[in-house]
């Protein structure tokens, strides 16, 4: 009995996948829950146990194919008594232009990648010859064409000046990455006169092709400001009072496995003004916007592959100690490359902290569909002004600036004002339960 292995729900805003690697080969065995594939989303990576015991009848997508979620992309003969043949399985699939596509855009045998690649290399697919499963185009398939047509993404049709030899990529490999570039430029407002000049490769040059994670916040990225009027506004908070605080309880919450960061006091002092300002914690629809009941806090955190953003859940519910034990949570699973699509799903508000070396002040970019990232600057000490026994006086103090992103469409500056205002307040007054 043959079973239809699908594209499972990776994540409860996952939408489609990218077959990455086959695990497994055609005809041959496989136990249930063993490894049968790993699949990409725009949350994780992930490897996707086969959900029977049998024999691997059909790979039905090729790896690098985009498909749609409770998509069928394998079949597993249950019996494990099934004939496996390559000739037989492509005389039983259903009869298909063996070089081209089945429209104009290759919409019947191609991912919304392929043809996006496509428009963007001038690359007619109906002239293209498939070689994917079943004749499908792969987007090597796409980049091969541009490449004999000396198509270019980011230059007009008219003649170009010959470009360089290549000395530290090949061509398809500098075509890519202008490809990938351009597929996050489209993101932005359209222009009629404006072109970024082609790049012409120069000795001791490197390409780095994007990965996949990189192309997503890339697009990502010029998407929010794209849609997102952002606006800042900034802070500058006197941390002296959760300092003192921090010491007198750092030690003791270290010896119960806790480390007690800043960051820590920043995510409840957010969290909290987040609660008394229900305008920051929302989201945009079509024509109208929803104030979200739960508050769960985005913390972007840097690893090897790049910069990704797991989610401390219902924040506002947690102490000092527990949001210093969920941050420390999430940040090692992140780094440990052990981060789940529902580790990174679901934020209403995003805090970016750069760290030690994080410079002094700076404006991060919204992470969509937030109205909002609070961006932390490095804390160091320098005068200011305190008022003791009614006089005015000069002390050193730890000082930071926070800067605040929002979304102009629905977050007047009032309202964003009110709660910047008020998480300098809640920290520099440093009343936390610890």
């Amino acid at each position: 009995m043959a079973v239809d292995v699908v594209m499972p729900q990776l994540g409860e805003s996952v939408v489609e996948g990218t077959i990455t690697k086959w695990l497994v080969k055609e005809g041959g065995a496989i136990q249930k829950d063993q490894p049968l594939v790993t699949i990409s989303t725009d949350k994780a990576d992930t490897d996707v146990p086969s959900p029977v015991s049998g024999v691997v009848v059909k790979l039905v997508v090729a790896e690098g194919e985009t498909v749609k979620v409770n998509s069928t992309i394998a079949q597993i003969d249950a019996s494990g008594a099934a004939a496996v043949s390559a000739p037989a399985s492509a005389a039983a699939a259903p009869a298909a232009a063996p070089a081209a596509a089945a429209s104009a855009d290759g919409g019947g045998q191609t991912s919304p990648a392929v043809r996006s690649l496509a428009r963007e290399h001038n690359v007619d697919l109906a002239a293209v010859r498939g070689t994917g499963e079943n004749g499908r185009i792969t987007k090597q398939d796409v980049l091969d064409a541009a490449s004999k047509k000396g198509a270019s993404p980011s230059a007009p049709a008219a003649a170009a000046p010959a470009p360089a030899p290549v000395v530290a990529a090949t061509p398809s490999r500098v075509e890519a990455a202008q490809a990938v570039v351009q597929s996050a430029v489209s993101y932005a407002a359209p222009t009629k006169t404006f072109r970024v000049p082609p790049y012409v490769p120069q000795p001791g040059d490197e390409v780095v092709p994007f990965s996949r994670r990189r192309r997503i916040i890339a697009e990502h990225m010029v998407y929010s400001k794209h849609v997102s009027p952002h606006v800042m506004t900034i802070a500058e908070i006197d941390m002296h009072k959760v300092h003192k605080l921090r010491e007198s309880k750092k030690n003791e919450l270290k010896a119960q496995g806790v480390n007690l960061t800043y960051l820590a006091f920043i995510a409840a002092a957010t969290a909290r003004a987040l609660r008394e300002n229900p305008v920051m914690n929302a989201r945009v629809l079509d024509d109208a916007f929803v104030k979200l009941k739960r508050i769960h806090l985005g913390i972007a955190v840097e690893t090897k592959d790049g910069l990704i953003v797991p989610v401390v859940r219902d924040a506002d519910e947690l102490t000092v100690r527990g949001l210093a034990r969920a941050i420390d949570d999430v940040a090692l699973k992140a780094r440990d490359g052990k981060t789940t699509p529902d580790d990174l799903t679901g934020a209403t508000f995003s805090i970016s902290n750069p760290g030690l070396k994080g410079n002094f002040v700076g404006a991060a970019i919204i992470s969509q569909p937030n109205v909002g990232i609070l961006r932390i600057g490095e804390m160091v000490k320098r005068p200011v002004v305190v008022e003791q026994d009614g006089q005015d006086m000069i002390a050193i103090h730890p000082v930071m600036f926070a800067a605040l992103s929002y979304d102009h469409r629905i977050v007047d500056g009032v309202a964003a004002n009110s709660f910047l205002f008020r998480v300098t307040e809640l920290l520099e007054k440093a009343e936390f339960d610890v």
